[in-house]
């Protein structure tokens, strides 16, 4: 009997350094049984039809007792737990929680190297962990789809899925499905490792070089004139292009885009397919207006619409029309997109999406940001979810410190007000930025509340072009002019990675 109590001691799934994950396994079968492998929730339903009500109210080590006794034909409790193991694996568990809540402020996600210091509750002497805890097997709360693992492959996994180039934020959320929907997308899918075919990465590519090469040309072609360029953060045509796309295959008929000045002229003719030879007009002062059609307004403010190919379908893009407040576009398009819902009638929610992007200054500094945000959720205003995008440049206008330019950590934080999921990913990183892109959209249209993406980047030039950034940030430009583009450090990748090569 002893022989055989020690094998169950090490195979079963109830030994102590599986405790955390099977409490939590047993808390979310008590909310909903359908959440549960079938096999736990036959397991579990064995329990309640024995003795229902003992179970429910007793403590939760006296539900493992009763596991125990059940599923083992009765031949153990939990002799296996000691005190030191029980300790261990708590302050395991605790670990996994402090990535989870805090990863994102050691992130490698800035492309100007910046990161930040390891807070003390997350380094293992906090927890009572040490070296020769590495090689002790922990319940890992089924990251990557593994029960249990080493703690060094625990930590190996948290620091891949938290603090890699992309930064994730939503312990702060307090709807617990909404949470654990977020939590297992990134545990599970693996962010770090790619999943694109030779193909969907070959197009990143197209749309990067598409990006740059039009930036280059206005440069070129005429010196000195202001477009706000999207130098820097070129990784904003793939992300808009992916959201078209994937939205067009999710039935999304409509797709409105709010936008300030950065960029506007590149998503014009990379996403909205303007014609480049009315751009070159327009700098040239020899296009004229449609007739019956006055403006005079500057070219970084024009708003354009047009029917976009996707798998789903045509898919009608609006982009607005914008003054130079930047970020009163907001509740403009917020209410030309609940127009459009009104008269869609039922399900539009979930067929015409709003965008919209903002400026990392503008975003923390402008109210109007907040207005919009405290209305979002409203009976009477709710668009169903904004899918928020922030080209995050790091300076504003002449302000590199972050200290000296606002009062909050992120640029994004205004958003956490509404429990809104932020994803700081390193705008150096097109796969990374893809796999945000693709987990906002799909979080907006299952839960139909605003999700915000901070695309961390920076502007390679001044302002508006006409300024020498370098002026009031010497060392910040330094930097940036010995850094090759993200098309330059993709095409790379994927040369080494075999994907394409130099001659294609």
């Amino acid at each position: 009997m002893s022989k055989l109590l020690e094998q169950f001691r090490e195979s079963s799934a109830l030994y102590g350094s599986n405790a955390v994950f099977i409490e939590d396994l047993y808390e979310k079968y008590l909310e909903n049984p359908d959440s549960v492998s079938s096999s736990w929730r036959e397991q579990f339903n064995n329990i309640h039809d024995s003795s229902s009500h003992e179970i429910a109210h007793s403590p939760i080590v006296n539900r493992f007792e009763k596991l125990a006794t059940t599923t083992q034909g009765r031949l153990a409790k939990l002799q296996g737990f000691t005190e030191e193991s029980v300790k261990k694996q708590s302050a395991v568990a605790r670990l996994i929680n402090y990535y989870r809540v805090r990863g994102h402020q050691i992130a490698a996600n800035n492309p100007l190297g910046k990161q930040g210091e390891i807070p003390p509750d997350l380094e293992l002497s906090y927890y009572g962990l040490a070296e020769p805890d590495m090689d002790t097997l922990f319940a890992s709360g089924a990251i990557y789809g593994i029960d249990k693992m080493p703690l060094k492959k625990i930590l190996e996994a948290l620091k891949e899925i938290y603090c890699g180039s992309i930064g994730t934020e939503y312990m702060h959320i307090i709807d617990s499905e909404t949470k654990r929907w977020i939590k297992n997308k990134l545990e599970a899918e693996r962010p770090a490792k790619s999943t694109h075919s030779a193909e969907k990465k070959a197009s990143i590519l197209k749309l990067l070089t598409a990006a740059e090469g039009i930036e280059k040309y206005l440069h070129r072609k005429y010196v000195g004139q202001k477009r706000f360029s999207l130098e820097g953060s070129e990784c904003l045509i793939p992300v808009l292009d992916e959201l078209v796309q994937s939205a067009g295959e999710k039935q999304v008929k409509e797709m409105v885009i709010g936008m300030a000045h950065r960029g506007r002229l590149n998503v014009l003719i990379n996403i909205l397919g303007k014609s480049p030879a009315k751009l070159f007009g327009e700098f040239e002062g020899t296009h004229t207006s449609s007739p019956g059609a006055i403006t005079g307004d500057v070219k970084y403010h024009m708003g354009f619409s047009s029917n976009l190919i996707t798998p789903g379908g045509p898919l009608h893009l609006t982009l607005a029309f914008n003054p130079s407040h930047l970020e009163i576009i907001n509740p403009v398009v917020e209410g030309s997109v609940k127009a459009r819902q009104d008269r869609g009638g039922k399900g539009s929610i979930n067929t015409i999406v709003p965008i919209l992007i903002h400026g990392d200054a503008a975003f923390a500094g402008q109210g109007i940001v907040m207005e919009t945000l405290n209305m979002s959720e409203t009976r009477a205003f709710s668009t169903g979810g904004t899918i928020h995008i922030v080209i995050n440049n790091q300076i504003g206008f002449t302000t590199s410190n972050p200290f000296d330019a606002r009062s909050t950590q992120y640029c994004t934080d205004v958003a956490t007000m509404i429990h809104a999921p932020v994803f700081h990913v390193n705008g150096d990183d097109p796969e990374a930025v893809m796999f945000v892109t693709q987990m906002a959209l799909e979080f907006r249209m299952k839960f139909n509340k605003d999700v915000v993406i901070d695309l961390i980047c920076y502007r390679r030039l001044g302002h508006n072009e006409a300024d020498e950034p370098a002026a009031t940030q010497p060392m910040m430009y330094k930097k940036i002019r010995s850094l090759p583009s993200v098309r330059e450090l993709y095409a790379q990748k994927l040369i080494s990675e075999g994907v394409i090569s130099i001659s294609t």
